[in-house]
């Protein structure tokens, strides 16, 4: 267990809808305050997505990507991490299109295919600021997020060998472990490995602390003292599973993307909220956290200076 915790925020992602909080950021100026805020705050990594600033809409164009990318690196030192994952509906092109013209120093990478259900929310909204986001949530009862080792294997080449970043790979159940240990030994990637456990997705693992658990055991078999683990949970689960990924001498993660929420009913008013938040538990529980430059190094990163914005 290492004493210094690296913080991720996730500011705005592809799951929530502008209906849900008026506190999402949609536009590239809300999209680049809140990451700002949050590195401020004290996140080593920024995991970052785009979206249409007109609808809200989840995008991959790079020129939505870089209506926020050089404000963000001109203001803080933190580790830009562009998303590989996009959005479900998208194409594996579309997906890679804003973190190759970017070259960022780290992207994420989803470890498998799965079923990834947002449904169940659209139920508990009957006004909604845009067309699009009610049918998005419903229609996703038969949507499959694609990645397959073949798509893996794309973005591992493209983003990885061609262009050097290191990637937060994004395991959402115990079989995602397994096919990263399989291009571990295809000599695809190589340690230092930095293992994003998610819970609480429907289609993924359920958050429950035993398969955090069993995760950790997991990865601890396959991979021994060559990986470091974080952890997010979707919803009410944030921030009591960041302090038992803390306790267990893992790091976090916490943003807008992964829960709009504060408190049991009260929104929060910013991704900063949720780092200070989390900050503040883990220093209590005596970790200290890891600034951006920490954590490039703990993470074997090239460098904010070989990045293309």
């Amino acid at each position: 267990m290492t004493d210094k915790i690296i913080i991720t925020c996730a500011v705005t992602g592809s799951i929530h809808t502008p209906t849900m909080s008026p506190h999402l950021p949609v536009t590239a100026q809300e999209i680049a305050d809140g990451a700002i805020g949050a590195a401020d705050a004290g996140a080593a990594i920024l995991h970052l997505h785009a979206r249409d600033p007109q609808t809200g809409h989840p995008s991959a164009r790079p020129e939505h990507f870089m209506g926020f990318l050089p404000v963000i690196k001109q203001a803080t030192s933190a580790v830009v991490n562009i998303s590989t994952g996009g959005s479900a509906i998208m194409t594996l092109d579309e997906r890679l299109a804003a973190p190759e013209a970017a070259e960022p120093e780290m992207c994420s990478l989803n470890m498998g295919t799965m079923n990834f259900a947002l449904y169940p929310m659209a139920t508990r909204y009957s006004d909604w600021k845009h067309d699009w986001e009610k049918s998005f949530l419903e229609t996703s009862d038969d949507l499959v997020f694609k990645n397959t080792p073949r798509d893996i294997g794309e973005v591992l080449t493209r983003l990885g060998r061609d262009r050097g970043a290191r990637f937060e790979f994004e395991c959402y159940d115990v079989g995602h472990l397994y096919m990263l240990r399989h291009f571990a030994d295809r000599g695809l990637v190589k340690a230092p490995f930095f293992i994003q456990f998610v819970f609480g997705v429907l289609g993924g693992i359920g958050a429950d602390p035993e398969n955090l658990q069993h995760m950790k055991r997991m990865a601890d078999k396959l991979f021994g003292d060559d990986y470091m683990f974080s952890v997010l949970a979707a919803g009410r689960q944030q921030i009591p599973f960041a302090t038992l990924a803390a306790a267990m001498g893992g790091h976090v993660r916490v943003g807008l993307e992964d829960s709009l929420y504060i408190d049991k009913g009260t929104l929060a008013h910013s991704n900063a909220q949720q780092v200070t938040r989390i900050r503040e538990i883990v220093e209590r529980l005596g970790r200290s956290v890891a600034a951006p430059d920490e954590a490039r190094q703990m993470l074997g990163l090239k460098g904010a200076d070989r990045t293309a914005f």
